[in-house]
Protein backbone atom coordinates (compact mmCIF):
# COMPACT_ATOMS: atom_id res chain seq x y z
CA UNK A 1 0.00 0.00 0.00
CA UNK A 2 2.88 2.34 0.82
CA UNK A 3 4.33 1.72 -2.63
CA UNK A 4 1.06 2.73 -4.30
CA UNK A 5 0.91 5.83 -2.10
CA UNK A 6 4.48 6.77 -3.07
CA UNK A 7 3.75 6.12 -6.78
CA UNK A 8 0.67 8.34 -6.53
CA UNK A 9 2.69 11.12 -4.90
CA UNK A 10 5.35 10.80 -7.60
CA UNK A 11 2.77 11.04 -10.39
CA UNK A 12 1.12 14.07 -8.76
CA UNK A 13 4.55 15.71 -8.32
CA UNK A 14 5.49 15.10 -11.98
CA UNK A 15 2.12 16.46 -13.15
CA UNK A 16 2.54 19.57 -10.97
CA UNK A 17 6.01 20.21 -12.40
CA UNK A 18 4.68 19.77 -15.97
CA UNK A 19 1.81 22.14 -15.20
CA UNK A 20 4.17 24.73 -13.70
CA UNK A 21 6.49 24.53 -16.72
CA UNK A 22 3.53 24.90 -19.10
CA UNK A 23 2.25 27.95 -17.22
CA UNK A 24 5.76 29.45 -17.22
CA UNK A 25 6.13 28.98 -20.97
CA UNK A 26 2.70 30.55 -21.57
CA UNK A 27 3.52 33.56 -19.39
CA UNK A 28 6.85 34.01 -21.15
CA UNK A 29 5.22 33.83 -24.59
CA UNK A 30 2.51 36.31 -23.67
CA UNK A 31 4.75 38.80 -21.87
CA UNK A 32 7.75 38.98 -24.18
CA UNK A 33 7.91 42.09 -26.36
CA UNK A 34 6.61 41.69 -29.89
CA UNK A 35 8.77 42.66 -32.83
CA UNK A 36 6.08 44.82 -34.41
CA UNK A 37 8.43 46.22 -37.03
CA UNK A 38 8.28 43.00 -39.02
CA UNK A 39 4.47 43.00 -38.95
CA UNK A 40 3.93 46.66 -39.86
CA UNK A 41 2.36 47.44 -43.22
CA UNK A 42 4.40 49.58 -45.58
CA UNK A 43 2.17 51.42 -48.05
CA UNK A 44 3.20 51.04 -51.68
CA UNK A 45 4.71 54.18 -53.23
CA UNK A 46 2.92 56.28 -55.82
CA UNK A 47 4.03 55.88 -59.43
CA UNK A 48 6.51 58.63 -60.29
CA UNK A 49 5.82 58.36 -64.05
CA UNK A 50 2.02 58.66 -63.75
CA UNK A 51 0.43 61.17 -66.11
CA UNK A 52 -2.92 62.93 -65.75
CA UNK A 53 -5.84 62.27 -68.06
CA UNK A 54 -6.72 59.50 -70.47
CA UNK A 55 -4.06 58.25 -72.89
CA UNK A 56 -4.39 58.02 -76.65
CA UNK A 57 -3.61 54.39 -77.40
CA UNK A 58 -3.16 52.60 -80.72
CA UNK A 59 -6.00 50.17 -81.48
CA UNK A 60 -3.56 47.29 -82.06
CA UNK A 61 -2.66 47.29 -78.33
CA UNK A 62 -6.13 46.04 -77.33
CA UNK A 63 -6.67 48.86 -74.83
CA UNK A 64 -9.97 48.25 -73.05
CA UNK A 65 -11.78 48.45 -69.74
CA UNK A 66 -12.47 44.83 -68.66
CA UNK A 67 -14.53 45.76 -65.62
CA UNK A 68 -16.84 43.56 -63.60
CA UNK A 69 -19.99 44.53 -61.73
CA UNK A 70 -18.59 43.24 -58.45
CA UNK A 71 -15.56 45.57 -58.54
CA UNK A 72 -15.62 48.92 -56.76
CA UNK A 73 -13.40 50.65 -59.33
CA UNK A 74 -12.88 50.81 -63.09
CA UNK A 75 -9.60 50.60 -64.96
CA UNK A 76 -8.32 50.21 -68.50
CA UNK A 77 -5.23 48.35 -69.68
CA UNK A 78 -3.68 46.95 -72.87
CA UNK A 79 -4.59 43.35 -73.62
CA UNK A 80 -1.82 43.13 -76.21
CA UNK A 81 1.27 43.90 -74.15
CA UNK A 82 4.27 44.90 -76.25
CA UNK A 83 7.85 45.61 -75.23
CA UNK A 84 10.17 48.60 -75.60
CA UNK A 85 13.47 47.26 -74.29
CA UNK A 86 12.80 46.10 -70.72
CA UNK A 87 9.55 48.08 -70.47
CA UNK A 88 6.14 46.54 -71.10
CA UNK A 89 3.63 48.93 -72.65
CA UNK A 90 0.45 48.55 -70.58
CA UNK A 91 -1.23 51.99 -70.43
CA UNK A 92 -2.74 51.15 -67.04
CA UNK A 93 -5.42 53.79 -66.48
CA UNK A 94 -7.29 54.60 -63.29
CA UNK A 95 -10.58 55.86 -64.71
CA UNK A 96 -11.71 59.37 -63.73
CA UNK A 97 -14.33 59.26 -60.97
CA UNK A 98 -12.89 56.22 -59.19
CA UNK A 99 -12.37 56.41 -55.48
CA UNK A 100 -9.66 53.70 -55.38
CA UNK A 101 -5.94 53.92 -56.04
CA UNK A 102 -4.68 51.11 -58.29
CA UNK A 103 -1.44 49.38 -59.20
CA UNK A 104 -0.40 46.61 -61.58
CA UNK A 105 1.89 43.61 -61.23
CA UNK A 106 3.15 41.44 -64.10
CA UNK A 107 3.76 37.72 -63.48
CA UNK A 108 5.21 34.96 -65.62
CA UNK A 109 3.58 31.51 -65.99
CA UNK A 110 5.36 30.22 -62.88
CA UNK A 111 3.93 33.03 -60.76
CA UNK A 112 7.19 34.98 -60.50
CA UNK A 113 6.68 38.73 -60.39
CA UNK A 114 8.43 40.41 -63.32
CA UNK A 115 7.55 44.00 -62.46
CA UNK A 116 5.05 46.35 -60.86
CA UNK A 117 3.89 49.92 -60.97
CA UNK A 118 3.43 52.23 -58.05
CA UNK A 119 -0.01 53.46 -57.03
CA UNK A 120 -2.00 55.43 -59.57
CA UNK A 121 -4.66 57.92 -58.51
CA UNK A 122 -7.98 58.41 -60.33
CA UNK A 123 -7.65 60.18 -63.69
CA UNK A 124 -4.01 59.06 -64.04
CA UNK A 125 -2.30 56.50 -66.23
CA UNK A 126 1.07 54.80 -66.61
CA UNK A 127 2.37 53.84 -70.05
CA UNK A 128 5.10 51.41 -68.98
CA UNK A 129 6.02 48.92 -66.33
CA UNK A 130 9.72 48.01 -66.15
CA UNK A 131 10.31 44.24 -66.04
CA UNK A 132 13.18 42.44 -64.32
CA UNK A 133 13.70 40.31 -67.44
CA UNK A 134 12.58 40.86 -71.02
CA UNK A 135 10.15 38.13 -72.10
CA UNK A 136 10.16 36.94 -75.69
CA UNK A 137 7.22 37.46 -78.05
CA UNK A 138 4.52 34.90 -77.26
CA UNK A 139 5.49 34.51 -73.59
CA UNK A 140 2.37 34.07 -71.47
CA UNK A 141 1.98 36.59 -68.66
CA UNK A 142 -0.60 37.56 -66.06
CA UNK A 143 -1.54 41.16 -65.32
CA UNK A 144 -2.84 41.62 -61.78
CA UNK A 145 -4.58 44.92 -61.09
CA UNK A 146 -5.08 45.69 -57.40
CA UNK A 147 -7.21 48.43 -55.90
CA UNK A 148 -6.64 50.17 -52.57
CA UNK A 149 -8.91 52.44 -50.56
CA UNK A 150 -7.21 55.84 -50.25
CA UNK A 151 -5.41 56.57 -46.98
CA UNK A 152 -6.37 53.26 -45.30
CA UNK A 153 -4.85 51.02 -48.00
CA UNK A 154 -7.57 48.44 -47.44
CA UNK A 155 -8.12 46.23 -50.46
CA UNK A 156 -10.69 47.46 -52.95
CA UNK A 157 -10.43 44.17 -54.88
CA UNK A 158 -8.20 42.72 -57.56
CA UNK A 159 -8.51 41.46 -61.11
CA UNK A 160 -6.19 39.18 -63.08
CA UNK A 161 -5.90 39.10 -66.85
CA UNK A 162 -4.06 36.37 -68.74
CA UNK A 163 -2.36 37.53 -71.91
CA UNK A 164 0.98 37.24 -73.69
CA UNK A 165 3.76 39.42 -74.98
CA UNK A 166 2.55 40.51 -78.40
CA UNK A 167 5.57 42.09 -79.98
CA UNK A 168 8.70 44.16 -79.71
CA UNK A 169 9.03 47.80 -80.62
CA UNK A 170 12.59 48.68 -81.59
CA UNK A 171 14.05 51.89 -80.24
Amino acid sequence: MDKQKNDGKLIVSVLMVCFAVTIGVMIFALCRPNDKKSAEFTPPPFESTAQHGKPEVSENLGYSSPNRDDMSYDFAVCGNVTMEGDKAIVYLTNIEGNKAWIKLRVFDEQGNMLGETGLIKPNEYVKYVTLSKTPEVGTKIKLKIMGYEPHTYYSAGAASLNTQIGGQIDQ
